[in-house]
């Protein structure tokens, strides 16, 4: 289909036949998915729809991140009604405790392949447009109507790219890169479009590096991050799939991936980003290496190769999480978990953690946090009076070392 963008291609093989741009359409949904978090309110929604019975379980899946383990009595009472919804509609995919993040077991499951159309309840479910496919996060209303349906309308959105030249260097990591695009971009300068990211910075990228890459896309207002589908992303899958790709003009940013630094996203905006350099030297009460952002193997593989051999600062916390159970018996296997606990890290259950301000590493007031998470507003990991700065697994570790913000390039 010439004249078209990968994003268009995607829909329009969904819907069976050519969309454009702006258009409201009703697309068939390849696969949906949710978790803990939102699965109490879908499961009402489809209650006040009348629906009794879902329309095709196996292309759902649950998967519990966000308590884990519940954090009250309140939390677990919703996780126990999540899985009774699982197992009285007879829902296959389904992931209790312990088993990771959703947008990290989802793809490690070999649920998507690329051009499919998936859904998530969840705002980061734009994560998994980096597998060549249309993702994007709804709520819980809109993901019910899925489940009833195995159909959701939304209007075609617009395709920015991001054309990323040259190739990153030492410890910048493309988490430096997505802050950088993120500060150019703004916090809702690609509102309702589809940021398809591209170029040499991204074809050199592990799969898991693009996954942190499409993971931000949101915080700059975009529907999906979309990154064309190649040998690493068949491979990570473990199955092929169709490959879509834009043929027409679009409106592009260019970024010198070649020439970046280490990168920090400063409290208060995800867009209010530095070089690491301005800020070096800010005491932190504590160390956050995970989330859906940046929990993957080679994230806890690149900060334990800073920390092997040496101690987490006496007044900083590390804590630690990875972003799956695979993630975690990888590590566990190749002795990443015993450096990060001889240098005095806290190793945390698979899940989200403390990224969403509600248990395993809250903050308390006047506390600073450098964390790998992808959002910093006012009070999102705890206290209202604490403060939050975004950066990679690298210069996380790094400072967790040294008590305060440092660049990771100071250590070989």
């Amino acid at each position: 289909m010439l004249g078209s963008t990968a994003v268009e291609k995607i829909i329009a093989n969904a819907v069976g036949r050519r969309v454009r741009v702006g258009e409201f359409v009703e697309v068939p949904v390849d696969f949906s998915y949710f978790h803990d978090g939102t699965g109490p309110l879908i499961i009402d929604a489809l209650k006040r729809m009348g629906v009794e019975k879902i329309k095709d379980p196996d292309r759902v899946g649950i998967v519990f991140d966000h308590s884990v383990p519940p954090y009250s009595d309140q939390a677990a009472t919703l996780q126990a009604k999540v899985r009774k919804f699982a197992r009285d509609q007879g829902i296959p995919k389904f992931h209790d405790l312990g088993e990771g993040i959703c947008h990290q077991v989802v793809p490690e499951m070999g649920y998507v392949s690329p051009g499919m159309v998936v859904i998530g309840a969840d705002s980061h479910s734009c994560t998994l447009g980096c597998f060549g496919l249309f993702s994007t996060g709804v709520g819980a209303t809109d993901l019910a109507y899925i489940l009833a349906t195995g159909r959701i309308w939304l209007k075609v959105p617009e395709t920015l790219g991001i054309d990323c030249k040259g190739r990153l260097s030492g410890k910048v990591s493309s988490k430096d890169l997505i802050l950088e695009i993120v500060r150019m971009v703004g916090t809702d300068g690609a509102t309702y479009k589809a940021l398809e990211f591209s170029g040499a910075a991204v074809r050199h990228m592990s799969q898991s590096s693009r996954m942190t890459v499409s993971n931000m896309a949101v915080e700059m207002g975009a529907k999906t991050g979309f990154i064309e589908a190649d040998l690493k992303t068949f491979e990570f899958l473990g199955r092929e799939g169709k490959t879509f790709r834009t043929d027409t003009k679009v409106e592009r940013i260019r970024v010198d991936a070649g020439s970046l630094e280490p990168k920090v996203a400063c409290p208060g905006s995800v867009a209010n980003v530095k070089p690491v350099y301005e800020v070096e030297g800010t005491h932190i009460d504590q160390a956050f290496l995970g989330s859906c952002t940046n929990g993957r193997y080679e994230d806890l593989f690149e900060a334990a190769k800073i920390v092997r051999g040496r101690k987490v600062h006496r007044d900083t916390r590390f804590i630690v999480i990875p972003a799956s159970k695979s993630t975690y018996l990888k590590a566990q296997k190749d002795g990443l978990m015993d450096i990060f606990l001889k240098a005095g890290a806290i190793i945390g259950v698979t899940g989200c953690g403390p990224c969403l301000g509600v248990h395993m590493g809250v903050l308390g007031d006047n506390e600073v946090c450098i964390s790998t998470s992808n959002r910093n507003f006012i009070g999102r990991m705890g206290s209202v009076k604490s403060s939050v700065y975004l950066a990679s697994a690298q210069t996380v570790a790094a400072s967790a070392v040294e008590g305060r913000i440092t660049d990771p390039r100071r250590f070989s």
